[in-house]
C-alpha cells in the first residue's frame, strides 16, 4: 500500500492504524475526521486528518503539537484498514505499509545555521523565519537554524486569571522571547484579535461578529484593546535598547490607516524600531507601491488573504476546497504583487501555510519571494526544498503554472496527485 497525502506537520511515525480518538497512543497512527479535531485529546505517534480545511485554525493549532501529520481526501482514506501497521512521513506526505520500509534520517540540514539564509541550488539566499507564540518557540527557531523570528503572534500571550495584559506582563513575556531568540532579529505582530481569536480578557464588542468585521488594527482605537496595545508598545520600546526588534501592525487595509497608526506608534516607539504592516486583504496587498514608500517592512498573511480572495471562511470545511493553493488565479495574484514590489520583493515576507504545501515553495521563489515565516519545526524540511530548487527552473515553472487553465493542470505540471484536496460542494452532486 502506498498513498501520497498532503504533508502537514513534518516528522516520521509508525504504528497500527486506529480510529479511537480516546485510546490511541504512541503505538498508533490515528485516523481522524476534521470535525473531531475540536475534541481531540489523544497523543498518537502520527495523525491522518480526513477532509480537513488545511488553512483553518484547528489545523494550524496541530502544528504546535509536534505530531507528524498528513491530510487525506475521503476516497484515499477508504483505502486504509484499521489495525494495519503503516509508516507516515509528515514532511513528504507519504503513507505506506510498514513492510515497505522508510528512512527518517537525523533531521540535520547542511548549510542551515541560525541567523543566516539557506541557499538555493544556484546560490540564491532564502530566509526561513520562525512564526512563534512564546519563548519555547524562539528556542526551537534557534535550534533548527531559523534566519530570524519572522512573527511573534502576541495575541496568544495572556496573563493568568483572564486579566488584561499590562506593561509589566509584556515586559516579562516579550523579554523572555527576546532572550530565547538570542542574536536573531525579532518581529512582534501587535495584538491581532479576531472573532476566532478572542482573548479571555475581552468581552463582547460591537462589530466583531463575522469573518470580515472588526479585527486587528480596526480594534486599536477601542478600549480595552487600545490600552493593551499601548502596553505592548511600551514594553517593546524598553526592550529595543537591548535587542534587534521590529513591529507589524495587523490587518491594515489602506495606506491612510497605516499612516494614522504609524504616527500614533511614533509617539511611543523609538525611531530605531522599524514599523511595517500585515497585508491580509487584496486591497492591502495591491497597495504594494505605497508600502514601498511608507512602510519599513511588509508581511503578507496568505491564510487571511486567500479567504478574502476566494470568499470562503477558512474554518468551514464545507468550503475548504475553494481555498485552493494550486489555483492559477491565486498564483497570478501573487505574481502581480511581486511585480509591484519590484526589487523590494526580496524584503516582502510571506506568512501562513501556503509555502509548506507540496510544490508551492519553489513556485513562490520563482515568482521572486525570498522571505518566509513558518512554524519552526517546518524549517528543516523546507530548507531541503530550497536547496534542491534552481531559481531559473522555478521561474519557468511559475510562469507555466500562472498560464495554466485550472488547478488540475497545475497538479499535472507539478507532478502531484489531486486526491488529497478537500471536496467541493458541487462535486458531491
Amino acid at each position: 500500500m502506498f498513498i501520497q497525502a498532503m504533508p502537514f506537520v513534518p516528522g516520521v511515525a509508525e504504528g497500527a492504524l486506529s480510529t479511537d480518538t480516546h485510546a490511541a497512543d504512541v503505538r498508533h497512527v490515528l485516523l481522524i475526521d476534521y470535525a473531531e479535531l475540536e475534541t481531540f485529546r489523544a497523543r498518537p505517534a502520527g495523525l491522518i486528518v480526513i477532509g480537513g480545511a488545511p488553512l483553518s485554525h484547528p489545523m494550524t493549532q496541530l502544528q504546535s503539537y509536534g505530531i507528524p501529520t498528513v491530510v487525506l481526501g475521503r476516497r484515499q482514506a477508504a483505502e486504509l484498514e484499521t489495525g494495519e501497521t503503516i509508516h507516515l512521513d509528515g514532511g513528504s506526505g507519504q503513507l505506506h505499509s510498514a513492510a515497505a520500509g522508510g528512512t527518517d534520517g537525523d533531521g540535520r540540514v547542511p548549510g542551515l545555521r541560525a541567523g543566516s539564509p539557506v541557499h538555493t541550488a544556484d546560490g540564491v539566499p532564502i530566509e526561513l523565519r520562525g512564526s512563534i507564540t512564546g519563548a519555547e518557540g524562539a528556542r526551537e527557531a534557534v535550534s533548527v537554524g531559523a534566519a530570524g523570528i519572522g512573527m511573534v503572534r502576541t495575541e496568544y500571550l495572556t496573563p493568568p486569571h483572564g486579566r488584561p495584559p499590562d506593561v509589566a506582563f509584556y515586559r516579562e513575556a516579550l523579554g523572555e522571547i527576546c532572550a530565547a531568540a538570542g542574536d536573531l532579529p525579532v518581529t512582534f505582530r501587535l495584538l491581532d484579535i479576531s472573532v476566532d481569536k478572542r482573548p479571555p480578557w475581552l468581552g463582547e464588542m460591537a462589530g466583531m461578529a463575522g469573518l470580515l468585521g472588526m479585527q486587528g488594527s480596526r480594534l486599536f482605537a477601542v478600549e480595552p484593546v487600545r490600552s493593551v496595545v499601548r502596553a505592548q508598545v511600551a514594553a517593546i520600546a524598553e526592550l529595543a535598547s537591548r535587542y534587534d526588534l521590529r513591529v507589524l501592525i495587523p490587518y491594515v487595509a489602506s495606506p491612510e490607516e497605516f499612516g494614522h497608526w504609524r504616527q500614533e506608534l511614533g509617539a511611543w516607539l523609538p525611531e530605531t524600531v522599524p514599523v511595517g504592516i500585515m497585508a491580509e486583504t487584496p486591497a492591502a496587498a495591491l497597495a504594494m507601491p505605497e508600502w514601498r514608500e511608507r512602510a519599513d517592512l511588509v508581511s503578507i498573511g496568505c491564510n487571511d488573504l486567500m479567504q478574502c480572495l476566494f470568499g470562503a471562511d477558512r474554518d468551514i470545511p464545507e468550503v475548504a476546497g475553494y481555498l485552493d493553493p494550486y489555483s492559477p488565479p491565486l498564483l497570478r495574484f501573487l505574481r502581480i504583487i511581486a511585480g509591484q514590489a519590484g526589487a523590494d520583493c526580496q524584503r516582502v515576507q510571506l506568512c501562513g501555510l501556503l509555502q509548506q504545501l507540496p510544490g508551492v515553495l519553489p513556485l513562490l521563489i520563482g515568482l521572486g519571494y525570498r522571505r518566509f515565516s513558518m512554524v519552526p519545526r517546518l524549517i528543516p524540511t523546507l530548507a531541503r526544498v530550497v536547496q534542491e530548487t534552481d531559481t531559473a527552473e522555478a521561474q519557468g515553472r511559475a510562469a507555466s503554472v500562472c498560464e495554466a487553465p485550472d488547478s488540475d493542470a497545475v497538479h499535472a505540471l507539478l507532478g502531484l496527485e489531486a486526491d488529497a484536496r478537500p471536496e467541493m460542494p458541487w462535486s458531491r452532486i
